[in-house]
């Protein structure tokens, strides 16, 4: 299956579409000012250790610290090491920063760069102190008000190989033929022999020669030189490597042999990025190609048009049927509908092509949204067993071609569909829009009259409490038109109920919701 990705590129946002059969399946986007930070490499400081959840806050600099769990630490320094810093953890708010780098720890990795992990069983606490300097690297981007994930397991990607600096572990990437490991595996393990270090080979070295991995190699070590020169350099909270940019990722990671062009619509980075490609990706430089077109690129597949889609709540489906999907925090739910779907012969057929058709439109829809975590699907009730095998098959299948992991279980009792995918970045909604301050994301308002009664309400409570000379009801328009209008009658009693005057003023930068009484 073909495969186009188109780069518009401006200085303040970067956007990338994979197009493939004429229909975008994937944008990433990347602005200037919200750079991702995951792949970053910090000299973190340890802020706040939590024993009862067996994890720590760091301080890597960023608005909200960080979070490291006991199962991201190292698992290869020795007991020794670990006893000692339990003892130095004892100590910490004598001296933890002059005994963060006393002791040197194996493979070269110095103190201030790893973690003293040892066994799984080991608590937190006896590993890591409050103060301590710490090397981390971002797992996870922050989402809402949770702050970044983060591991003490530092590993750097390369073109064609995954560099574990602090292990000497040599391992071959899953979805290579089992048949081809053992052989690839040997021939890394002869590459690697000198300099220390681990290495897992990726998909995409499958075919790599041995020049071709040593290069890699090099510049694999060359990078962790620079990373550790720089912990033992740069004050805690500092930040040691950054990840390659969108553009540069694009080679990396989502170029393949189903890639037929790569079009980008700046001459500039055109050039910036054909330098990237001869020096790591040699064989997607004849892929590269710049755009000088009259219409924006973008314009070439409607893409712009298929992103405001894509932050809408319904889905329509070709053949009159379509998607509901809710994003929440705890999860996404998608209903499928048949809308104006009466093509087929019996109604079975028609609920079993319109679940079929919703199949494939919801795992491009996952894909497009950058929807991750879990996700519930309510499939239109299907009667025959085969029916619903067939939809569960092929809603797997399109979801095979998803970059991101993601599992999928069976009908549940309630014919629901269950499955997660693995939340990686922001989720498009999140990046290209925030929350209504008007409805403050609920996506109802109450009513003028709703309104008008908690006002009434508040003003009798005020009048238990206080004795003003005259209340002032201070409202959006609406508000106000309603109390002058078919609520006058219950304003005036009120106010003759509790002897005091009423006023209104209407404010027209008042939200519907929005009141304010002022006693005077």
């Amino acid at each position: 299956m073909g495969q186009d990705i188109l780069i518009n590129w401006a200085p303040q946002e970067t956007r990338v579409a994979v197009v493939e059969q004429g229909a975008v399946q994937e944008v990433h986007l990347e602005r200037a000012l919200e750079r991702g930070l995951v792949g970053n490499i910090y000299l973190g400081k340890v802020s706040r250790v939590l024993p009862g959840m067996q994890s720590a806050f760091i301080d890597i600099g960023l608005d909200r610290a960080a979070f490291l769990h006991v199962a991201d630490l190292l698992p290869n320094i020795t007991a020794r090491h670990a006893q000692h810093s339990s003892q130095k953890a004892k100590d910490a708010n004598k001296d933890a920063s002059k005994d963060a780098n006393k002791d040197a720890l194996p493979d070269g990795v110095p103190a201030i760069a790893a973690a003293p992990a040892v066994e799984a069983a080991l608590p937190i606490e006896r590993q890591i102190f409050e103060g301590q300097a710490l090397m981390v690297q971002v797992l996870k981007d922050p989402i809402g008000t949770k702050g970044a994930r983060l591991t003490a397991q530092i590993s750097i990607a390369g073109r064609l190989l995954v560099f574990l600096p602090q292990d000497r572990h040599i391992g071959v990437s899953q979805k290579i033929p089992p048949a081809q490991r053992d052989a690839l595996r040997q021939r890394l393990t002869a590459l690697t022999a000198e300099g220390g270090g681990g290495f897992i080979l990726r998909t995409n070295a499958e075919d790599a020669t041995d020049e071709e991995l040593a290069e890699d190699i090099a510049y694999l070590r060359k990078t962790w030189q620079h990373i550790k020169t720089g912990a033992s350099t740069r004050p805690p909270a500092s930040l040691l490597h950054q990840d390659l940019t969108l553009m540069q990722r694009v080679l990396r990671d989502l170029v393949g042999a189903e890639t037929q062009s790569i079009r980008i619509d700046s001459r500039e980075q055109h050039g910036l990025l054909l330098d990237f490609a001869r020096e790591y990706m040699p064989s997607t430089v004849a892929r590269i190609s710049h755009y000088s077109g009259e219409r924006p690129i973008f314009d070439l597949f409607n893409i712009d048009e298929e992103l405001v889609r894509a932050l809408s709540r319904r889905v329509d489906l070709k053949s009159g049927g379509y998607l509901v999907m809710d994003q929440t925090e705890a999860l996404t739910t998608v209903d499928v509908n048949t809308g104006g779907f009466v093509g087929a012969r019996n109604f079975d057929d028609t609920v079993f092509r319109t679940n079929l058709e919703a199949a494939q439109a919801i795992a491009r829809q996952l894909r497009l949204r950058n929807l991750g975590g879990i996700v519930i699907i309510d499939f239109i009730d299907m009667v025959r067993e085969d029916h619903r095998d067939a939809v569960l098959a092929e809603l797997k299948k399109q979801l095979s071609r998803d970059r991101v992991k993601t599992m999928v279980g069976g009908f549940s009792q309630l014919g629901l569909v269950e499955m997660t995918r693995k939340r990686t970045r922001e989720s498009l909604a999140h990046m290209l829009s925030e929350t209504c301050p008007v409805c403050d994301g609920k996506g109802q308002l109450k009513t003028p009259r709703s309104v008008c009664y908690d006002i009434l309400r508040e003003i009798l409570r005020e009048a238990r409490a206080f004795n003003p000379r005259e209340f002032r009801v201070v409202a959006s328009p609406m508000v106000v038109e309603l109390f002058l209008d078919e609520e006058s009658q219950h304003l005036a009693g009120l106010s003759d109920f509790i002897g005091k005057p009423i006023s209104l003023q209407s404010e027209s930068s008042m939200t519907q919701e929005q009141y304010d009484i002022v006693l005077l």
